[in-house]
């Protein structure tokens, strides 16, 4: 990838089911590094575009490039060895497995091995170290021996985070992770986001419905209505577009 070529870019993309269209000739691009936040309502077009960015379904037209190789028409499972990992808003976890086994589990294929819940971690095997960073990372470090299933919303999201990192993605996709979180635990969620972001420098795209997260964490915000990019630019000119606030932030005030 040269300096100057985007490490993810959606180029006209465009979905019609039936006598819909869904999507409208979107295009988006993200450098390494950026964190970008996609925002609009219902039905806008947001997790329609996740699932085409990453290989859920296929586009009826346009390209995906990711490091300028185009992917539009590779698996998920191509995807996500090229560099792609996706959180989704409902919960995939393994319930009745720890925190760390689940962590590790994702470890263990990232590292060549299967997806098998009968090896069990023991301290000493890399797939478990790997597992054991990403969990202090999202700062699940002390939940590691507790069951997924008993975890609260909002660590469940830290955990799905953890088990993402252990694929070491070059792209990182957030559908909604604040979706179904309790009040109190989405600062510590958005502390997590922000250290993938400003810490580590990882490359972000984050569909959310709260603003006011968005706004905060992000380089720059794209907004959808009506399966089209309305606008994309930095959240204080985005925020201050009449166009947005008349077709979307004046929607739900």
């Amino acid at each position: 990838m040269t300096d100057n070529q985007p490490v993810l870019a959606a180029e006209h993309l465009s979905l019609q089911i039936g006598g819909a269209r869904i999507l409208d000739d979107v295009s988006l691009s993200v450098s390494a590094g950026e964190m970008l936040g996609v925002i609009g309502p219902n039905g806008a077009g947001k997790t329609t575009l996740f699932n085409l960015i990453s290989g859920v379904i296929a586009p009826t037209s346009g390209t995906i490039r990711l490091d300028g190789r185009d992917v539009t028409n590779e698996q998920i499972h191509a995807r996500a060895r090229a560099g792609l990992g996706r959180t989704f808003q409902t919960s995939s976890l393994f319930n009745g497995l720890s925190a760390l086994e689940n962590v590790r589990l994702a470890a263990q294929v990232e590292l060549g091995g299967s997806l098998s819940i009968l090896r069990f971690p023991h301290r000493g095997d890399r797939a478990t170290s790997v597992a054991l960073e990403r969990l202090d990372e999202v700062g699940l470090a002390h939940h590691a021996d507790t069951d997924a299933g008993v975890l609260s919303h909002g660590d469940k999201r830290k955990l799905e985070i953890a088990m993402l990192l252990a694929t070491d993605p070059k792209v990182i996709l957030l559908d909604e992770p604040m979706a179904g979180v309790a009040s109190g635990d989405v600062p510590g969620l958005v502390e997590v986001i922000r250290g993938l972001h400003k810490g580590a420098g990882r490359t972000v795209l984050m569909v959310e419905h709260h603003i006011e997260v968005i706004l905060g964490l992000v380089d720059t915000v794209a907004v959808m209505h009506h399966g089209q990019v309305l606008a994309h630019d930095t959240p204080d000119a985005v925020m201050a577009n009449p166009a947005v606030q008349n077709a979307y932030l004046g929607d739900v005030a």
